[in-house]
């Protein structure tokens, strides 16, 4: 493995391997680096390039590129904005589908996601998909009991289907007292503690199934954030937290 200098970050138990940009890697060293015996161990890479504005991007653990990453996208709002690089609490990020807002508070960081949109509706296996687009693709099942779920068969069959080319990330939602909760199956990844754009995703179904508005709890197996829809765009809020920081690799 190439010496690698980096930040572990994680946001609900999504984690991170964070490097200063500009970086180049391929998809074999992303891979190495999440690998979670023989390198750091993580979720995805974010490399994140100081600017006006901050730049961010994104690889799942397969090494493969992705659209958006809700956490990872307030991961890095907290790492700019402590870095100095940042003009205040409030600023703009440069992702891959676009400028998003961010606002880092004391006690976590909130993140503009986007527009979530209805794609479709299809019926995998007796289950029915809500198909929902965030900047990345969404497959999200209501179910009675996430936790009864095989997420990591189920999610991994219905995310590489082929009426789904570059796949899809799926989650399997309950909606009760006013507050989803959710398990999710991460295209690139597998099973993961939380997906930031997943949690949309699933905030997004549940006003139309269960007609939740205003600030929307969602809980996942790595902690509690919260969905509000304002004017039709997605923010996300919730905790996000330093893990280590340390180099590997050959030097």
């Amino acid at each position: 493995m190439r010496a690698v200098t980096f930040t572990k970050m994680q946001g609900l138990g999504n984690d991170f391997v964070v490097l200063d940009g500009p970086f180049s890697l391929t998809s074999n060293e992303i891979a190495e680096i999440c690998h979670r015996r023989f390198g750091i161990g993580a979720d995805g890479v974010l490399v994140v390039t100081n600017g006006d504005p901050i730049r961010m991007e994104y690889w799942n653990s397969d090494g493969s590129p992705a659209e958006m990453c809700g956490n990872g996208l307030r991961c890095v709002a907290r790492y700019a904005y402590d870095r100095g690089w940042a003009p205040d609490r409030n600023f703009t990020i440069q992702t891959p589908i676009g400028v998003r807002g961010v606002r880092v508070l004391e006690d976590g960081v909130e993140a503009e996601i986007g527009r979530a949109s209805i794609v479709g509706h299809t019926d995998f296996e007796g289950e029915k998909l809500h198909l929902i687009d965030v900047g990345n693709p969404h497959a999200v099942v209501v179910v009675e009991e996430p936790d009864k779920v095989d997420v990591s068969g189920l999610g991994e069959r219905v995310g590489t289907d082929p009426q789904f080319p570059n796949g899809t990330n799926v989650e399997f939602i309950t909606v009760s007292d006013g507050a989803v909760r959710m398990r999710v199956w991460e295209r690139g990844i597998g099973e993961t503690m939380a997906c930031g754009t997943g949690m949309v995703a699933a905030a997004f179904v549940a006003t139309k199934t269960h007609k939740l508005s205003g600030m929307i709890q969602v809980d996942v197996p790595g902690g509690r954030g919260h969905v509000e829809f304002r004017d039709n765009v997605a923010w996300i809020v919730g905790p996000v937290e330093y893990s280590f920081r340390g180099s590997v690799g050959e030097r």
